[in-house]
């Protein structure tokens, strides 16, 4: 069991009450046991503190390395993979588009080229009218109306 311990003097505790700068003198001085604690916890708390900015920091820089290397890999990635991987699926539209052609063929279904040859002589016909047109406007003088053809008004007015 716990029992009150007598003060650094030696002297034994007694029924009275201590006189004031007895009490001021034990509260000032307190146990070196627990002054060295706190001083080694605190110690604790300081040293773990530095720990840990020492880590953040260690870790930005693996992170950022990191980043690098991943950025460095994808570029190394992107140059072997995507070309053949574009030369595939250039092999495979083209495989499409034969595939479609020969479908719209069977079905009797113009192609693209035919429809291109077709638009290309409706505009080659289109110029030849208008040529043909331009020419018979020119060499045929305009008609006169004769005077049986005029309107009933016109023959009232004279």
């Amino acid at each position: 069991m716990a029992t009150k311990a007598s003060s650094k003097t030696g002297t034994k505790p007694t029924s009275k009450p201590a006189s004031k700068t007895a009490q001021a003198k034990a509260s000032s001085s307190e146990p070196l046991h627990n002054t060295a604690s706190k001083d080694m916890w605190l110690a604790g708390l300081g040293a773990m503190a530095q720990a840990q900015a020492v880590a953040q920091e260690k870790l930005h820089e693996a992170t950022a390395h990191f980043n690098q290397l991943a950025q460095g890999l994808t570029t190394g990635i992107n140059t072997s993979l995507v070309q053949p991987a574009g030369i595939k699926v250039d092999r495979l539209e083209h495989l499409f588009e034969d595939r479609v052609a020969r479908a719209l063929k069977s079905l009797g279904l113009p192609t693209a080229q035919d429809v291109a040859d077709l638009q290309d002589r409706v505009a080659a016909l289109e110029a030849a009218l208008k040529a043909s047109s331009s020419r018979t406007s020119k060499a045929a003088p305009p008609k006169r109306t004769s005077a049986s053809a005029k309107s009933p008004a016109t023959k009232a007015r004279k």
